[in-house]
């Protein structure tokens, strides 16, 4: 079985696993050097680093390196770890490299004015494969959007009616007026998407929220929304924004650990609308360039 192989076929198939590789020998193992061993996220595996409790344990550390999408680096002395001696070693001390298999990071960007064009090429570069998805062909073209993964000019509900985001997937709603994002927002949080983000003001949000919630989806649906959308670092015009919301989606991706200045206040669940801010006046000015295209 070609390792390899089994890694793409494992992408294509959006799912996760995790690859260990013995990088470092010093004495006798029962393996070699550059032994590769894949772990999928069913716990099957592909190929063997030599089997025995040393590979029991690359196992259970693969599967924690798939969920924290994080690598890491084990190493085993066989000579002086009595739990090693199986019969199956010769002695010795290795160390292993597991690195996390991951899905293509696909972004759904529904609406293609000024910040989807410009957060296309941003993402793009950042390593997204995008999805546009506008109900107006003039904008949903390859001329604007040359190199993305795929271009949607169809009505957003019946377009979304065709997509599956699964776990690996992001979302930004950025259309030309509030109706269009809260259908879309609709469906977005009742899918399995890893990030969901909306371009708006405080005010819009809580209104969108507010609406979808007296329609019955429950509150817990929305704890992955940020809106507004992107980290706070003062963004204004549509490039800005769009390095703002990239900044955002790879602190997402990466897991990152410390506190980030994201503009979203939503996951603090304070519904009230707050006084109109800096920020507020000129997302809604931005909202309105929008809704003229």
């Amino acid at each position: 079985m070609d390792i390899y192989e089994e890694i793409v076929k494992l992408r294509q198939e959006a799912r996760r696993g995790a690859v260990a590789t013995i990088v470092n020998v010093r004495g006798s193992i029962p393996s070699f050097k550059t032994a590769k061993m894949l772990v999928r996220d069913d716990g099957s595996i592909a190929g063997t680093i030599g089997g025995g409790c040393v590979e029991a344990e690359v196992w259970q550390a693969a599967r924690e390196v798939m969920e924290s999408e994080k690598p890491r680096t084990l190493t085993f002395n066989l000579n002086q770890n009595p739990k090693y001696d199986t019969g199956l070693v010769c002695g010795g001390t290795l160390d292993i490299f597991i690195e996390p298999v991951l899905p293509p990071a696909l972004l759904y960007i529904f609406g293609a004015g000024h910040v989807a064009v410009n957060l296309y090429k941003v993402s793009k570069d950042a390593g997204f494969d995008v999805i546009v998805v506008d109900d107006r062909e003039a904008y949903a073209n390859r001329e604007r959007f040359p190199e993305a993964h795929e271009v949607i000019a169809d009505d957003f509900e019946q377009a979304t009616a065709r997509l599956t985001p699964n776990e690996s997937s992001y979302i930004v709603i950025v259309t030309r007026g509030h109706r269009d994002d809260m259908r879309v927002l609709r469906w977005a949080v009742q899918t399995q998407a890893r990030y969901i983000g909306m371009i708006g003001s405080k005010r819009k949000t809580i209104a969108i929220f507010k609406e979808l919630q007296s329609e019955g989806l429950p509150a817990h649906l929305f704890e992955r929304l940020h809106a507004p959308v992107g980290l706070d670092i003062g963004a204004i015009t549509p490039e800005e924004i769009a390095v703002a919301i990239t900044a955002e989606l790879i602190a997402v991706r990466r897991r990152a650990e410390r506190s980030l200045p994201h503009m979203s206040w939503f996951h603090t669940h304070n519904l009230q609308a707050d006084d109109r801010d800096a920020s507020d006046v000129a997302t809604e000015a931005l909202e309105d360039s929008e809704e003229k295209l």
